[in-house]
């Protein structure tokens, strides 16, 4: 490194959010990045490892200390080029992923890792206006379709045609992205970002078929026929429900119809507002802790929700790592997202027990308090309470794949109810891969990637290709 000693002389920093007040205005992005000259101050504290255990955290393999040392020396291009080796949307994970590449950092034994995911954001950002499609002379003759345009799709759609293949991505919704563009709120990830990758994937030969259901429309036998491979990256899209008394009633909602519904909003479309689910001078509970819970308290409050409230069932994590989750692996820690400090109400260790109700509509739910016990919850006696709510939003995860796709196709699952695949992706059916959360369950942005990459070169070997992509470009 040029700074074999920055990280004793400089103390860890990252971007900084606009203030509460001024951002819980609007749905656009409040990060604000840190100038060149700080990043490369940032830079200069990886101590480029003899293991280098961010590598180890992170499912892409960035080679992580290459591009800092990159950034350090103010080559930004450069550093441009080495992070797309590894990663084909480097400015989604530098937004989205909670960046375990950070947890596994060396320095992170003292709690003050090097800003990786910062500095990756920055690199994107350093090219993402003007990105240049990455064409190869000679077309193969293979076709292949992709179905599903999430992160999964669109990088194993694109590896493949930067082979030389010809690809064909299939989406139901009206626009490329899937969770992406549709779950993901504006003020964490604007889709401008998004739309610049898919008209370099078009530039680069990706045909998108919008509006297309696979299993309906369109059966995946068709496509069977039609195409020498077909990758299915439909995602985990069946939300985990509550089945409970009261589940019926309206204002109970899953996340995902939600945020949906406001990010359409935010797109621009036409909504029937007299339809459409809004938070707005509403009491709002959201059941689940996770980064989707996450996302529906920031989009409520932008809103004009009356209150929010969020409850986990499991126990409240603790405050610091414990002795018995040591570095490097992920820290179960409690972690507090921007939208949780932009004024939700946070609770643990409660089990919702039904949904009560007045005229069809959600009034609140009934609750009481659970406990760990041998690895299993325990309602504690005399502990029920009531919380009132007019809109209750479900963001308890997704419980596996829409089989609908393969309809009619004798596809194999595994014991989770998951797509079965191999180390390359292939189903048991000829021709037949799966990429990204239908095989592998869910999981974050950053794996999905990775998973589509795997596929692509499972999918290059089924076509004889000759030999496995290194992307090359941006």
């Amino acid at each position: 490194m040029g700074d074999p000693r920055g990280f004793l002389k400089f103390e860890r920093d990252k971007e900084t959010d606009r203030p509460v007040v001024e951002r819980v205005r609007h749905f656009r992005e409040f990060g604000e990045q840190m100038p060149k000259e700080k990043l490369q101050v940032q830079a200069s504290r990886c101590m480029d490892c003899g293991i280098p255990f961010c590598h180890q955290g992170c499912p892409l393999g960035n080679l992580i200390p290459e591009w800092n040392d990159l950034v350090y020396r103010g080559k930004f291009d450069e550093a441009v080029a080495r992070l797309a080796e590894t990663n084909n949307f480097p400015e989604v994970t530098g937004r989205v992923c909670p960046a375990p590449c950070e947890a596994s950092c060396v320095l992170n034994i003292d709690s003050v890792p090097v800003t990786i995911k910062s500095i990756e954001r920055a690199i994107a950002e350093h090219t993402i206006a003007h990105l240049e499609p990455i064409r190869r002379g000679t077309k193969s003759g293979k076709t292949v379709a992709v179905v599903g345009s999430g992160p999964a799709g669109l990088a194993c759609g694109q590896q493949l045609a930067r082979m030389g293949h010809s690809v064909t991505i299939f989406e139901r919704d009206d626009r490329a992205g899937g969770l992406l563009r549709y779950g993901i709120p504006d003020f964490k990830m604007e889709k401008a970002i998004l739309d610049a990758r898919v008209s370099q994937m078009i530039a680069e030969g990706v045909t998108f078929r919008y509006e297309v259901a696979v299993g309906d429309a369109v059966l995946l036998d068709e496509l069977l026929r039609s195409f020498d491979a077909v990758v299915l990256a439909t995602g985990a899209a069946v939300p985990r429900d509550l089945s409970l008394p009261g589940r019926e009633l309206a204002g109970v909602h899953f996340a995902m119809e939600f945020l949906t519904t406001q990010n359409r909003r935010v797109a621009g479309d036409t909504i029937d507002e007299s339809r459409a689910l809004s938070a707005n001078g509403s009491r709002v509970l959201v059941i689940g802790g996770g980064d989707t819970g996450s996302d529906c308290i920031g989009t409520s409050i932008r809103q004009g929700a009356k209150e929010v409230k969020n409850l986990e069932l499991m126990p409240k994590p603790p405050l610091v790592r414990m002795p018995e989750n040591p570095w490097p692996e992920w820290p179960l820690m409690l972690r507090t997202s921007s939208s949780h400090e932009e004024g939700a109400t946070r609770d643990w260790g409660v089990m919702t027990k039904r949904f009560v109700g007045e005229g069809g509509n959600v009034k609140g739910v009934d609750c009481i308090r659970v406990r760990l016990e041998r690895g299993k919850l325990v309602e504690t006696e005399g502990s029920e309470f009531h919380i009132a709510s007019e809109l209750v939003l479900l963001a308890m995860g997704f419980a596996g794949p829409n089989l609908s796709v393969v309809k009619g196709v004798d596809v194999t699952l595994n014991a989770r109810g998951n797509l079965n695949t191999d180390q390359d992706g292939k189903t048991n059916v000829a021709g037949l891969f799966a990429a990204g959360d239908n095989a592998r369950g869910q999981s974050l942005v950053v794996w999905a990637i990775a998973d589509g990459r795997r596929v692509a070169e499972g999918v290059a070997k089924h076509l004889s290709a000759g030999t496995a992509l290194r992307a090359v470009g941006n």
